[in-house]
């Protein structure tokens, strides 16, 4: 950005923040401006021609729908192309959209050209060569206080388009010279070489780097303030009474009334889902473990607000605390039950039973079932396998009640009964902590029933002769249920019949033993689940021991729930390592995927720390088909778990294939994303 900055005398006093009467030749000719408000009283306009000073800019500004850089306001603008380049600051709180505002405003009733009906009218501005009308926005982020050009990530405006509209705002604003173009997906910054160099770019990496505060999951919490490292969560104990301010973003975390981290995180980190599955506030600051106003609160009773673009925090009293919690205290989830009579091992497709034609509200029920018997991620993948146009890996379900056979047969229910009823194991988190991972080491020793295991290895050698190593997923009946999707709170191991090195009932044991999770016990107790009713059935499938890449995918656009600004979110990585849980500082590709507008243009919000600069984990073809993949899951589902307002599915896919071939895309979870 800095060395297409151009040092003018205007742009030097601008920045002094004095009022100038300057010749400017930069960006339209010489003009003598003497800046002043232009607009004056109480009532917002419904437009500005003029931004004369920063009265006038939050008279007509609003928050922006996209709320992945947090802390700014933004007006909408449009420059008319067929009245002489008219250059209108749309109020952008009464007028959402484009749209709205020139249709009221530069239509027939004032005496201009008719606008288009909304679908048109889109295709056209953001498309066509001859388009009448130039959109955009002008946007003040107000961390690194930049006044920054937009326009949308999908808009086709060439050099010549963007560079008119910017002129006008440098001419008919305040800010003048100080106005960057910020280029806001692949697409637009394709134009930027044929931008002249009056037109100052700033990337997206420059503007995160002014970006200090970042909403994840928004709330208010009342609880005390502790400060503790994300090392130091490996033996220290949070309460869900705690408010805790980290160093670093942690691979997990217990329950808590609500987190703070010094670094950024993704929306699909692994503690961000359990913040929304717990409906705690959740945000970065950076340099929060530093922050001179939080620590002044360390150890004190706060009250904290995370909002889509500000947080507050104050000191409270223990008393309005725990007035708080009664009034705020989480719903009860149901367990649906265990269904114990399915003992045969099941192919995927046929672990969720409902017709060709059935409703998205049979489908459910269907699912519902399911989950009864094979836990809710294999009953979430039986209908993910049979979407055409999907590839997932083939997969068979071992159903719930061999977990209860193996808790029966070696006196592990009678176990938990008897912690369940100790006052030491209650009230004491160590002694909780201890008691759990004694039992999980015996869990993970213990015979398992030999007619199982024979069946077991019988399915394996009959479907997968090739000998593959296998993963086994865990897959309760107390996650994706609604209110509580229980994500990320068991484990999945791999194991090879021809292995061994990778024992197969190692892996069956390892995960039937995390039901037993400290994090999963501590999880379920905050939503009051009956832990005894809590079943484990696998999901099987073929291993991805060399994948190309791995990621996490939205179906929707989780930085915009207003709809307006519909894309794919996805999150992937090199290889096999965790986009959920990165090792502290590895950074993955994240980008927003605008699949439905023309062009499919994509915008990047990070790059992956372990690739080469400039690279990316995906190419075009991949991504694009990820993007069709994606639409199918949302479209199946959408009858299913959608809602009338925003709405969207966690999707989990793999790159993997034979050296030297092109790797195949593989989609191996789909669960619905937070409440609905």
């Amino acid at each position: 950005m800095l060395d297409r900055q151009l040092q003018s005398p205007c742009r030097l006093l601008t920045l002094l923040g004095l009022l100038t009467t300057l010749a400017c030749d930069e960006g339209g000719g010489d003009q003598a401006i003497d800046w002043e408000c232009t607009h004056a009283g109480d009532e917002a306009p419904d437009f500005l021609q003029q931004i004369g000073c920063n009265a006038d800019f939050e008279a007509v500004a609003a928050q922006p729908f996209d709320a992945s850089l947090p802390g700014a306001l933004t007006v909408k603008t449009i420059v008319d192309r067929e009245d002489e380049n008219a250059l209108y600051f749309q109020n952008s709180v009464t007028y959402q959209i484009h749209h709205q505002f020139a249709e009221a405003h530069l239509s027939v009733a004032a005496d201009l050209p008719p606008v288009a009906p909304l679908s048109e009218f889109n295709q056209l501005q953001y498309s066509s060569s001859d388009r009448r009308f130039l959109l955009g926005s002008l946007t003040h982020y107000e961390g690194p206080d930049l006044w920054v050009y937009e326009i949308a990530p999908y808009d086709r405006a060439d050099a010549e388009m963007i560079t008119l509209a910017y002129d006008a705002i440098v001419e008919n604003s305040f800010i003048g010279e100080q106005l960057l173009f910020h280029p806001t997906s692949v697409t637009v910054e394709q134009v930027v070489p044929d931008l002249p160099p009056r037109v100052k770019v700033l990337s997206t990496d420059e503007l995160y780097e002014g970006v200090d505060y970042q909403a994840l999951n928004t709330g208010e919490a009342y609880g005390q303030l502790r400060f503790i490292t994300a090392e130091e969560l490996a033996t220290e104990y949070v309460s869900f009474r705690d408010i805790v301010v980290l160093d670093h973003v942690p691979n997990d975390i217990s329950v808590t009334l609500g987190i703070i981290t010094s670094e950024f995180q993704t929306p699909l980190a692994h503690i961000n889902v359990l913040s929304q599955n717990r409906g705690t506030p959740n945000m970065a600051l950076r340099g929060a473990h530093e922050n001179e106003e939080l620590l002044a609160l360390k150890d004190k009773w706060v009250h904290l607000t995370v909002g889509p673009f500000e947080y507050s925090i104050e000191e409270t009293t223990r008393e309005e605390a725990d007035q708080f919690w009664e009034e705020n205290r989480p719903s009860e989830v149901q367990v649906p039950g265990a269904d114990l009579s399915i003992t045969d091992l099941r192919p995927i497709e046929e672990a969720v039973v409902y017709a060709e034609d059935a409703s998205g509200e049979e489908i459910l029920a269907a699912i519902k079932e399911g989950t009864r018997a094979f836990g809710g991620k294999a009953a979430n993948f039986s209908p993910l396998a049979r979407i055409e146009g999907v590839r997932s890996p083939q997969a068979f379900a071992v159903p719930i009640y061999y977990y209860f056979q193996f808790m029966e047969e070696n006196g592990f229910d009678q176990r938990v009964e008897a912690l369940l009823t100790d006052a030491a194991f209650q009230e004491e988190p160590a002694v909780r902590d201890a008691e759990l991972e004694s039992l999980r080491t015996d869990m993970q020793q213990a015979p398992v029933n030999a007619d199982f295991e024979k069946l077991l290895l019988d399915k394996i050698a009959a479907d997968y002769p090739l000998g593959q190593r296998m993963r086994f997923r865990s897959s309760t009946n107390a996650e994706d249920l609604d209110g509580f999707t229980g994500a990320g709170l068991y484990t999945s191991r791999s194991g090879d019949p021809n292995d061994p090195a990778y024992p197969v009932l190692d892996a069956v044991r390892t995960v039937w033993s995390s039901v037993w999770y400290f994090r999963a016990f501590e999880e379920r107790s905050y939503r009051s689940i009956d832990h005894l009713a809590v079943g484990m059935a696998l999901l099987v499938h073929r291993s991805f021991p060399e994948e190309e890449a791995n990621g996490v995918a939205l179906t929707d656009n989780p930085f915009d729930r207003s709809g307006t600004e519909p894309a794919f979110y996805v999150n992937v990585q090199y290889g096999d390592f965790s986009v959920v849980m990165p090792a502290p500082g590895v950074t993955t590709d994240q980008f927003l995927y605008y699949h439905l507008q023309q062009g499919q243009p994509t915008t990047y919000i990070s790059h992956s720390s372990l690739g080469e600069e400039g690279e990316t984990v995906m190419n075009r073809s991949q991504v694009h088909e990820l993007g069709e993949a994606l639409k199918a899951v949302r479209d199946f589902f959408r009858p299913v778990y959608g809602s009338p307002g925003w709405w969207a599915m966690d999707v989990e896919f793999k790159l993997d294939g034979e050296p030297g071939e092109e790797p195949l895309l593989y989609l191996k979870q789909a669960r619905p994303f937070g409440e609905r």
